[in-house]
C-alpha cells in the first residue's frame, strides 16, 4: 500500500499545526507518516511514495533544519525517488515566495512530480515579538492543510500518482 510521507521543521507551532491537518486528512485514504524534518533519513524518503514538505519560511528561506534534513538527503537519494509526487506548505510571516522557490528547486533536482500548488499560510507576524510567538493557525487556513492531505492521500491510494 502506497505511504505518504510529510516531513516538517517548526519552531513556533505553526508548520507543526499545518502538518498535523495534513497527516489526520490524509490518513484514512493511505498510510500516512509524520515526521520532523530533523529525524527525517534517506531512508524514509526511499520508503514512501509520496511527499509532502511544510517549513517556515525565516529570513526570506525555509527553515535552517529544514534545509539540513534536504543537504544531508538530497544525494543518498539523488535518482533513486524520481516521478514520485510531492506538495509543499509553507508558514511565513510575509511573503513565503522565496522558501516555496527553494522547496520547488530540490524538487525538481530530485525529479519529483508537483501534484498540488504550494500552499503559504501567511502569519502577518513582522515584529520579534510576534516572530517568536508561538501560533496559532486559523481553520480556515487548516482546511486548506486538509483539502492538500486528503487529496495526496486519495491520489495515493487510488494510483494516480
Amino acid at each position: 500500500m502506497a505511504e505518504l510521507l510529510i516531513i516538517y521543521h517548526s519552531r513556533t507551532g505553526g508548520s507543526q499545526q499545518m502538518a498535523e491537518a495534513a497527516a489526520g486528512a490524509a490518513m484514512p485514504e493511505t498510510p500516512t507518516r509524520l515526521i520532523t524534518a530533523d529525524q527525517a533519513t534517506p531512508e524514509d524518503l526511499l520508503g514512501a511514495n509520496g511527499y509532502l514538505f511544510c517549513a517556515p519560511e525565516n529570513l526570506a528561506a525555509i527553515s535552517g533544519v529544514m534545509k539540513d534534513f534536504f543537504d544531508r538527503c538530497y544525494y543518498p537519494v539523488l535518482g533513486r525517488i524520481e516521478g514520485r509526487p510531492y506538495a509543499q506548505m509553507v508558514c511565513a510571516g510575509s511573503d513565503g515566495e522565496n522558501a516555496v522557490r527553494q522547496i520547488a528547486r530540490i524538487a525538481l533536482g530530485w525529479r519529483l512530480r508537483e501534484v498540488q500548488p504550494p500552499l503559504i499560510v501567511c502569519t502577518h507576524a513582522q515584529t520579534p515579538e510576534q516572530i517568536l510567538a508561538e501560533k496559532v493557525i486559523p481553520d480556515q487556513e487548516l482546511a486548506k492543510c486538509r483539502d492538500i492531505g486528503a487529496a495526496l492521500g486519495a491520489g495515493l491510494s487510488m494510483g494516480v500518482f
